[in-house]
């Protein structure tokens, strides 16, 4: 059975990892969908994280990447797709996702949500904290993959 993992991943970072880590032994594929986000500013464009995802995961025999701009819906209708994972990192999460669940569920019946908590050591960890960091100088090595930490150091360097 195939399984989507839905985000903008601007950008990627450990905590997306553990999800799909551990996803990825209960399903026979996975696909990280880069979703286009109207209301975020992204750091990154689609084709740069489509980068920086493909070759973070390219020894996962399971896992495909590919960016959509629609309904997630009917990507996974299109893609014949029954689960959508989701990770929920704190409380506050729950609500948002809650009701995208419920949402997608009314408009696609036969298409499931399933909620990971991350480990333990990712739940503070998010995409706009790692942007926050680099952006005053941090370091986000412990937080992020190789590829991602070059990406971050070569976009704060041509701004400069």
């Amino acid at each position: 059975m195939k399984a989507v993992y839905p985000g903008t991943f601007d950008p990627i970072t450990k905590g997306h990892l553990d999800v799909i880590n551990r996803v990825q032994k209960l399903f026979s594929e996975i696909v990280i969908l880069i979703a286009y986000h109207n209301e975020k500013e992204p750091l990154f464009t689609i084709k740069e994280r489509k980068e920086m995802i493909t070759e973070t995961v390219k020894k996962m025999e399971n896992v495909g990447v590919d960016s959509y701009d629609g309904l997630l819906v009917d990507y996974a209708k299109k893609h014949n797709i029954r689960i959508i994972i989701r990770g929920l990192r704190a409380i506050s999460d729950f609500e948002y996702e809650f009701q995208m669940a419920l949402m997608n569920r009314k408009i696609r019946p036969e298409v499931e949500t399933l909620f990971l908590v991350p480990h333990e050591s990712y739940t503070y960890l998010s995409s706009s904290l790692i942007k926050e960091i680099i952006a005053v100088g941090g370091n986000v090595s412990h937080f992020v993959p190789p590829i991602v930490n070059t990406y971050l150091k070569n976009r704060i360097n041509k701004e400069d």
